[in-house]
């Protein structure tokens, strides 16, 4: 059984491109570092996001990927980080890197999997988006490995999960993201086998806490959340939402309700944490360690797979027939709905007052947001396939977003400057 004491050089088959010369790590106000972005809001600042392109109009640039993928792209002080899997049972695993304004790749590094490979057909090995920090890059993979790597691809450390805990299972496959909290990663581990999630000290990737979790199938992503002053990580599973101390895993609240959903995940802001499930809903979280207050609940705005968005006093959800729906974020009043064009897989992310939510067949609508939605455009990329489908969240950082499926990654804006 392979262990965490693996060395570097028997799991890394291959530095297949030489780092450029070393700078100076940090990311940007504007960077694009985790699954949905800057606090997994999915809301981006950027100002110069295209509104219209197409295969060849509005493509800065585009890089083949080696294999399949459902992890969103992550961008980071000029750089673009990426997973994929590849081999029988996708069983190598692969992070690549891009120059963000070329599309050069930088390196690519590989690895073999330990954990176990069957999954659902739709989905696959590289479904968890990696989380950088501009100075190293965390990916994990559904086989419940995991490795950190700094910007030029240099291994710093990795773990085998499936080697420290060989109960658990991947039977669909496992798709919830890493996220940082300070210098605590947090690894969601929600199966039906042995159930956790992990806090890792990510200079070292050892434990700092573990807590068990329910044993059942879960894909959603832990959120960092701001309260009263106090930075949280909030679990979301079915049947619970639990606030823990980023440092020490210490519970700070928790809250029961039925049918909390298991694909999309909550989003925060403005004092409230809305949390998509049958009935959506509105909480309050409390300093005292109670259960947050219930400010409202909606039936009109129970997502599918896509997590939902709040932008500017409204909160926005996509169902599974295709329909945009915004409310109030105060009291949950629905304003309007727009119906666009899917399936959808992907979240929709917002930039600028336009929602862009990208369909599993390559089509993006974006929707100026208002009293009153207006399409702007539906932007349509040929997949490298008839099944080489859409079914990553974007990315939005330096005037682009950032589109990716199997066998391709497409960045679409402007062209800088060399």
């Amino acid at each position: 059984m392979l262990r965490s004491a693996i060395t570097r050089s028997v799991l890394v088959l291959a530095f297949l491109a030489a780092p450029d010369a070393l700078l100076t790590a940090h990311c940007r106000a504007a960077d694009w570092t985790q699954f949905r972005g800057p606090g997994g809001g999915g809301v981006s600042d950027d100002q110069d996001v295209p509104v219209k392109w197409s295969s060849t109009e509005n493509v800065r640039w585009k890089a083949a990927l080696p294999g399949r993928g459902l992890s969103s792209p992550v961008v980071a002080d000029g750089r673009v980080y990426v997973t994929a899997c590849t081999g029988w049972q996708q069983n190598r695993l692969h992070v690549l890197c891009f120059d963000e304004k070329t599309g050069k790749q930088l390196w690519e590094r590989q690895f073999w999997a330990t954990g176990l490979t069957g999954s659902h057909p739709k989905t696959n090995m590289a479904a968890p988006t990696p989380v950088t920090d501009g100075k190293f890059v965390f990916a994990l993979f559904s086989t419940c490995d995991v490795v950190c790597l700094d910007r030029d691809g240099d291994l710093q450390w990795y773990r085998s999960l499936t080697g420290d805990y060989p109960t658990i299972t991947n039977q669909v496959g496992m798709a919830a993201s890493p996220v940082l909290a300070g210098d605590t990663l947090v690894m969601p581990i929600e199966n039906a086998g042995e159930s956790f999630a992990l806090g890792l000290d990510k200079a070292t990737g050892k434990n700092r806490w573990k807590i068990e979790r329910d044993r059942q199938i879960n894909w959603t992503t832990p959120l960092v959340m701001t309260n009263n002053g106090k930075i949280e990580v909030v679990l979301q599973s079915p049947k619970e939402l639990t606030a823990v101390d980023p440092a020490t895993g210490a519970k700070r609240w928790s809250y029961e309700a039925k049918g909390i959903a298991s694909i999309p995940s909550a989003v925060a802001g403005q004092g409230a944490l809305f949390l998509p499930a049958g009935e959506f809903t509105a909480l309050k979280p409390r300093s005292d360690g109670a259960s947050p207050e219930v400010l409202w609940n909606s039936i009109r705005l129970k997502p599918a797979t896509a997590s939902p968005i709040l932008y500017k006093d409204r909160v926005y959800s996509l169902n599974g027939g295709g329909i945009l729906v915004c409310a109030d974020a105060a009291n949950g009043n629905v304003l309007w709905q727009e119906r666009v064009k899917g399936p959808f897989s992907a979240s929709p992310v917002i930039a600028n007052g336009k929602l862009y939510a990208v369909a599993e067949e390559g089509v993006t609508t974006v929707v100026q947001l208002g009293d009153k939605p207006l399409t702007l455009a539906t932007n349509e990329v040929k997949p490298a396939a008839d099944k080489d489908l859409l079914l990553a969240t974007p990315a939005i950082a330096g005037g682009a977003i950032f589109l990716r499926s199997d066998g391709w990654l497409w960045c679409i804006g402007a062209k800088k400057e060399q």
